[in-house]
């Protein structure tokens, strides 16, 4: 394992790293966020509860979209993890309908 740089000493890179530290706990907080959002509407589906799901869905989805234009996630990681709740949550609308 190699021995770690000295860490740089110029103004702009120490308000860089301060910045950056920032940034790693507000993201980190959004993405929880986003787990714990999309764990709920798992279990709603788990449950049954259409009403619950397509409530935490409409959540999810604002959550979800909100963290993409914080730039925390990508735009299409965010897309896929939409659609995926998208299609649970209709499998279980379509289930109770038949």
């Amino acid at each position: 394992m190699p021995a770690k740089a000295r860490p740089k000493k110029s103004l702009s890179t120490l308000k860089r790293a301060r910045q950056a530290e920032k940034q790693n706990i507000r993201n980190k907080a959004v993405r929880s966020s986003i787990k714990t959002i999309v764990k709920k509407v798992e279990s709603a589906i788990a449950s049954g509860n259409k009403e619950d799901a397509g409530k935490s869905l409409i959540g999810a989805v604002k959550t979800i979209t909100k963290a993409v234009s914080k730039g925390v996630i990508h735009k299409n990681t965010a897309s896929r993890k939409i659609s995926r709740l998208t299609k649970k949550v209709n499998t279980l609308f379509k289930a109770e309908a038949a």
